[in-house]
């Protein structure tokens, strides 16, 4: 079967940082399904493990998570889905990703794919609304107000992936208002047009943007980038007793900017489930068929932005040097395996 692969981790630039391969086809076993892909999307994981992890000698090392298919085959344990059925994922950290044209996944975290939404829609959204949803409903429990804080949560990095979900769900979701972060024009509209009620600045300092708004200090803070940088920014705008969500990866963080106010720090990292199998792993594959009856009944759109055809080396790389930039606005996806 066609796939993309690397032996050697690191920059982009060299010509065997991706480059297409042929794997032999997988077999389903146990609650495993067989899934025919037919669109993936690009995320910050990808880029990271691209860079820092080597396969063993003589290994393929084969990327990609959310993933868009078909099951062309079941493990006989499994019982959620058939051959035949459409279903949408982000896949496993300890195995091999989606960028290939057949991929082995677990049943339990799989769910089905939006009946409303293309292939290419459908891809952009796995990853980031396990990662939104985990953090908004698991981790900070938004629904469980903070005494005396502003009915508010603060979304920094609103246009990147999870933001862009984060809104949506915020807003279908909750009655909390929306403060999102953006410093262009174009991921200013952007950030409206998914329903942020008001947009700061990243590149200048938050607390008194905020604190302008007159809404009072949120009682919530969704951090999905540059937590480091703005730590100070946000321990000073962040409600007293308020809860504090992030995703990224800082060097650093100074923890104890926070310790007056009594702020409680949240992590959030979507592979948790399936990395360590936990005994509520079946919790992501009921999150994502929520997510898609939510798209189905028009209470969320996809995010995706840009679409790359075919999926091959050439154009997994564009998709890479696109997010290393800092640039991306939504997700990107590749469509479709030639031949």
């Amino acid at each position: 079967m066609k796939a993309i692969g690397y032996r050697q981790a690191g920059t982009l630039e060299r010509d065997d940082a991706l480059v297409d391969i042929e794997l032999e086809r997988p077999v389903p076993e146990g609650r495993d399904l067989l899934v025919e892909v037919a669109a993936v999307s690009v995320n910050p994981v990808d880029t990271k493990i691209r860079k820092n992890v080597s396969p063993g000698a003589g290994q393929w090392k084969v990327l990609g998570w959310d993933a868009v298919g078909r099951v062309a085959a079941a493990g006989s344990q499994a019982t959620r889905f058939r051959p035949g059925d459409a279903v949408f994922y982000a896949g496993d950290l300890n195995r091999p990703g989606t960028n290939s044209a057949f991929h082995l996944v677990d049943e339990r975290i799989v769910g089905r794919k939006p009946a409303t939404l293309a292939d290419a829609e459908a891809a952009a959204l796995p990853l980031t609304a396990i990662t939104a949803w985990e953090m908004l409903f698991d981790r900070l429990d938004v629904r469980r107000a903070v005494p005396g804080a502003a009915n508010a949560i603060l979304i920094v990095g609103g246009a990147g992936g999870v933001g862009s979900i984060a809104i949506q769900l915020v807003k279908a979701l909750t009655d909390l208002t929306v403060i999102a972060t953006a410093s262009r024009p174009e991921t200013r509209a952007w950030v409206e047009s998914l329903g942020a009620d008001h947009v700061v600045d990243h590149s200048r300092p938050l607390a008194a943007q905020v604190g302008a708004l007159g809404l009072g200090q949120p009682a919530f803070v969704f951090s999905t980038t540059a937590t480091d940088r703005h730590a100070a920014q946000l321990a000073e705008l962040i409600a007293p007793q308020g809860r504090l969500g992030l995703i990224d990866d800082p060097e650093t963080i100074d923890i104890k900017l926070f310790k007056r106010k009594s702020v409680s720090l949240h992590w959030e990292f979507m592979y948790t489930r399936s990395v360590f199998e936990t005994v509520d792993i079946e919790a992501q594959g009921r999150l994502l068929d929520e997510v898609a009856d939510l798209v189905d009944s028009g209470r969320l759109r996809t995010t995706l932005t840009d679409i790359l055809q075919p999926i091959n080396a050439a154009n997994l790389k564009k998709a890479h040097a696109l997010l290393e930039s800092g640039r991306a606005r939504g997700k990107i996806v590749l469509e479709g395996f030639q031949g």
